[in-house]
């Protein structure tokens, strides 16, 4: 089993965008130490007291400094915002600085009425999957030069490493955008850490309406990845007490306080104790939206769920109150599962 990192650069208490995007370098030159294949990072918009990664074109070509060998890509960036022309050309820069490493994660979100209106984005699209299918097509056509003679596009050129081009990612946490990637035969990366109870479904819809690719950065076969919450420590005790920081946010988003992120004293104390560990089993219908345990725990929790959905990759997001924690999290959790 594979296994990955996707960062949301999240903001210290008492600290800046400054501070995240330190904590994110560390986090990624740590992920390549210790063999991780990929390191992505999101975008989020109107939560930067909070989460500092808006902007994953940016922060991956930092990222491409500081690394040398690391898959790297976003989760997701936001097709619905933007030109796909525009995010072609970023992706195919983005390769320049790290040829052969880049994955062009697409994925779509609304985020606030007031952040939508200031990126200049419709809410509410008449055929929204097929306009997300147009724009995914239109982002590999241009990354892959793919644009027929006859086309207004086929002049247009993008920057290049001469080496290998982006690989492009259809990403999602409902079965639509499970059916989208299946028909263009791209690869596709479930967040499991979103809509836990629509993975099964969305992996089967993967899978049904998958044909192999015409498009030049397509597939033949299916190709996927689980995303899911997940944290390790020591023991499964002091995993659960590092797993009540995302409880707690996720009671707060319920609440409509979106983007906060609790310390363990206030998880703690607004669930009322700790919760308790992740069982090292799981039922066959379980799916919890975090996970945590030991190495030896979630190294098996990781491949009861990969295994249920077909995949050999499993990519890790946490909430996590303290860098220092979600850095050992990852050694931890390298070790549990083979990496190191």
């Amino acid at each position: 089993m594979d296994v990955s990192v996707v960062d949301l650069s999240p903001v210290p208490n008492d600290g800046t965008a400054a501070d995240a995007y330190a904590n994110t370098v560390a986090t990624a030159r740590q992920a390549e130490r210790l063999g991780y294949s990929r390191f992505w990072v999101a975008e989020h918009h109107g939560m930067a007291d909070s989460i500092a990664g808006t902007t994953p074109e940016v922060l991956l070509g930092k990222l491409a400094g500081k690394t040398d060998s690391i898959r790297l890509g976003s989760g997701a960036v936001l097709l619905n915002h933007y030109s796909p022309f525009k995010v072609a050309e970023q992706f195919a820069a983005l390769d320049a600085l790290a040829p052969g490493r880049i994955d062009a994660g697409l994925g779509r979100a609304n985020g606030s009425p007031a952040a939508d209106r200031a990126l200049g984005t419709e809410r509410h699209v008449q055929n929204p999957d097929e306009d997300h299918t147009e724009k995914i097509e239109a982002v590999v056509n241009h990354l892959y030069d793919d644009y027929p003679e006859e086309h207004p596009y086929s002049d247009l050129t993008l920057p290049r490493s001469g080496q290998n081009t982006p690989v492009p990612w259809v990403l999602g946490s409902s079965p639509s955008s499970a059916a989208i990637a299946g028909k263009l035969g791209l690869p596709y990366c479930f967040a499991a850490f979103i809509r836990p109870q629509f993975a099964a479904r969305s992996f089967e819809a993967y899978r049904e309406q998958f044909q192999p690719s015409r498009l030049a950065g397509g597939s033949d076969e299916p190709n996927g990845m689980i995303a899911v919450n997940a944290v390790c420590a020591e023991t499964d005790e002091e995993a659960a007490r590092l797993r009540a920081v995302a409880e707690a946010s996720y009671k707060r988003m319920q609440r409509g306080d979106v983007g906060s992120t609790p310390s363990i004293d206030e998880a703690l104390d607004e669930l009322g104790g700790v919760p308790e560990p992740t069982p090292a089993t799981l039922d066959s219908d379980e799916w919890p939206r975090a996970i945590s345990g030991s190495p030896e725990t979630l190294a098996g929790l990781l491949q009861q769920l990969t295994e249920r959905v077909g995949v050999d990759e499993a990519m890790i997001q946490h909430i996590v109150g303290d860098h220092d924690d979600a850095l050992r999290s990852h050694e931890l959790l390298a070790d549990g599962v083979g990496l190191t």
